[in-house]
């Protein structure tokens, strides 16, 4: 019996350092456009621009620990302007965003305007 509770308790001893390891931040658009130290604006297609399809795209960032980025998805803006946000935020790199000392994982709302 006491084997199990210990064993149990080492098991919610590393879930929880587990959980905290892989704990996320929010940060401002702001610090994140501040952390950015590669940032390729977006290419919007030609037919975008044919059609005269302009406006904001609202995508939230994903950072992860070491400045790479993790996931982005589009929250707001018109279907033809999106997909180039993606596809160019996914090659922008960060300086780490710290929480506690250590870097941390991040998500940030950014937005773009055509």
């Amino acid at each position: 019996m006491m084997k199990t509770i210990r064993y149990a308790a080492i098991l919610v001893l590393l879930l929880a350092v587990g959980s905290a390891m892989n704990a996320e931040i929010r940060v401002s658009s702001a610090e994140a456009l501040k952390a950015a130290v590669r940032k390729p604006q977006p290419e919007y297609p030609l037919n975008a621009k044919l059609m005269r399809v302009s406006g904001q795209v609202v995508a939230d960032v994903t950072i992860a620990a070491d400045g790479s980025v993790e996931d982005v998805k589009v929250t707001s803006g018109h279907p033809l302007l999106g997909p180039p946000v993606v596809s160019a935020v996914k090659t922008w790199k960060f300086t780490p965003l710290m929480q506690n000392g250590e870097p941390s994982k991040a998500i940030a709302s950014l937005r773009f305007l055509d």
